[in-house]
């Protein structure tokens, strides 16, 4: 296989995308930042993220998935009372988001339309960092690498919380106006308020703290 010979890429992170493959030639562009789900390999060309995610990856994704379901529950159980009779259908409400929220999701990512995704293995920490590790050879100008190494680890939480957001405002308060008869018009929405709260502590947690859990 005949490969276009440059100079190696500078940084963790740069690579060179495919431009032209004819047969055996392939003809690599100039090094900069991989199109999203790819990642530069120990050549320092850009591939397309074809594998499977590993165990601990899906335990990852669980997790996060969990949290917001967990929450929802927290609040809703604190903010009903303990005889409430709206508690439990609200719990089954919150359960049923969250799971067609993890189903869209897996749909709308690569490959579309079906229950499963495609990732790049993580191989080190700052994988999960790439914006803190583009080069600058003359210490003046940066050449910007930063892409998702990790793909789609890191931004599919965030496409299911958004996923879980909108389905919340769409389907909780109208179960609410309907069944939580029995709470005070300001206690009856304050599950949803809580909601309007973690979910963008959640969402800087993940963007934060995703490498680290």
């Amino acid at each position: 296989m005949a490969v276009d010979i440059q100079p190696a890429c500078l940084g963790l992170y740069c690579g060179k995308t495919l431009l032209f493959k004819n047969g055996s030639t392939e003809i690599y562009g100039e090094c900069g930042v991989c199109p999203r789900g790819q990642r530069t390999n120990a050549q320092k060309y850009c591939q397309p993220c074809t594998e499977s995610p590993e165990l601990y990856d899906w335990l990852y994704l669980g997790f996060m998935a969990m949290l917001p379901l967990v929450l929802h529950w927290f609040f809703i159980e604190w903010y009903s009372g303990k005889k409430s009779s709206s508690a439990l259908f609200q719990h089954i409400t919150a359960l049923f988001e969250c799971t067609v929220a993890a189903i869209i999701t897996l749909l709308v990512s690569d490959p579309v339309g079906v229950l499963y995704i495609h990732s790049c293995r993580v191989l080190m920490l700052s994988d999960w960092y790439t914006m803190l590790y583009n080069p600058s050879p003359d210490y003046v100008t940066t050449v910007h690498c930063t892409h998702e190494a990790v793909y789609p680890l890191y931004t599919i939480v965030f496409i299911y919380y958004a996923f879980c957001l909108v389905l919340m405002m769409l389907l909780r308060p109208l179960l609410v106006k309907k069944i939580a008869c029995g709470l005070g018009k300001s206690d009856r929405f304050k599950s949803i308020y809580a909601a309007l709260y973690f979910f963008p502590i959640l969402t800087v947690l993940q963007a934060v703290g995703g490498g680290l859990l």
